[in-house]
């Protein structure tokens, strides 16, 4: 049964979150001092270092970074995606020589979906990997793959010719950022990040066959326990940084005063941010429903509840932040309250991983039983 009501732990480690990330300023150091106190590995077994959590808590960790202006995008990466993923299908080796390194942050890993054709339909993926003797050989392009150049390796999603039917089926490969032929090369993007965006180009890349994770006729089921704790993380992204905006003009609209009276008497300021806090309130509901199934091992139920919490999530901090900027007027636009930035930032929720026309394509045909568009 899922809660709704937040356990004395997990407020208390919301507050701890909320503490530090306040406090710490710098933010070059962050992910270590993050990792120190446990917060990146939280979702990670203990036996190999982690919190014991799951996603329900790596989730709220990373909201409340958000909400304090200090998000760390590779959150969703490299603990919760691929963390996951090798600790429910790695093999022992797999395990001992990533889990711990990444749940101390003293290594990182990105991930590698998204192809230049290949969009939102991860069934047209070309990037394809081939046996050679013992050894794997990988070939294809990535796009949009976050903090590879700081990123020890990174967990590429290609694909295999199926033995009994000679279809292609999805797999996960661990890559080393220093494997012969694999390179990237940085996107230049409207964003305002410390994590960067990069394309890749795998060119027959050698590896071993050990860098296989999980079984390879596992497929779509290996490949989703990553992606819907990407929905979940994008969800807490998103509403950490719609509560960050919104506690910005807020605190503007109580101070500035017009005709001597504070703006946020007036209705047309106070209602449209009671309307975001409301919205962004409700996603949360959402994204912590996603993340208690997840955990409890429902995975189709965590696909379904996912897709809507990134759904939900993304309109209410656009809106959010919409609504932040206006509130603050032309001040909204200025470097010094660092609201402007987030009008981008804030539309990454409405588009990655899955842009929100596909959830709605998911719940039109997964959810409610209408016919297939495509």
């Amino acid at each position: 049964m899922t809660t709704l009501i937040e356990s004395d732990e997990h407020k208390a480690l919301r507050k701890a979150v909320a503490s530090f990330a306040k406090a710490h300023t710098d933010t070059g150091d962050l992910w270590q001092a993050a990792a120190k106190l446990g917060y990146i590995g939280v979702n990670l077994p203990e036996t190999y270092g982690g919190g014991g959590g799951g996603i329900t808590e790596l989730s709220l960790v990373l909201e409340e970074m958000g909400a304090a202006g200090n998000p760390l995008l590779m959150m969703i990466v490299s603990p919760a995606i691929c963390g996951t993923v090798i600790a429910r299908f790695g093999t022992q080796a797999q395990k001992q020589q990533w889990l711990p390194a990444l749940a101390d942050g003293t290594r990182l890993m990105a991930f590698g979906i998204t192809e230049p054709d290949a969009g939102s339909n991860s069934h047209r993926i070309t990037t394809t990997a081939r046996r050679d003797g013992t050894d794997w050989l990988l070939t294809g392009r990535k796009v949009f793959v976050s903090g590879v150049d700081i990123a020890d390796a990174t967990l590429i999603v290609g694909r295999t010719e199926d033995a009994r039917t000679g279809s292609l089926k999805p797999c996960l490969f661990i890559v080393p950022r220093d494997a012969p032929g694999f390179t990237h090369r940085r996107i230049d993007m409207e964003l305002h990040s410390v994590e960067k965006q990069f394309e890749l180009v795998l060119d027959d890349v050698r590896l071993p066959a050990d860098a296989l994770v999980g079984d390879e006729d596992a497929g779509l089921l290996q490949l989703f326990a990553g992606l819907n704790p990407e929905r979940i993380m994008t969800a807490a992204f998103a509403i950490g940084m719609g509560r960050h905006a919104l506690a910005k003009a807020v605190a503007y609209a109580r101070e500035r005063t017009v005709w001597k009276t504070p703006i946020g008497a007036h209705q047309a300021i106070a209602h449209p941010l009671a309307q975001a806090h409301i919205e962004l309130e409700l996603a949360r509901l959402m994204m912590q429903k996603a993340a208690h199934l997840y955990d409890a091992g429902d995975d189709a139920g965590a696909g379904e509840a996912a897709n809507m919490a990134k759904y939900a999530a993304g309109e209410a901090c656009v809106r959010a932040v919409d609504q932040a900027v206006q509130t603050l007027g032309g001040n909204g636009l200025t470097t010094e309250f660092g609201l402007a930035r987030l009008i981008t930032a804030s539309r990454v929720a409405r588009i990655a991983p899955v842009s929100r026309e596909m959830i709605l394509n998911y719940v039109s045909h997964q959810t409610l039983g209408l016919p297939k568009s495509y």
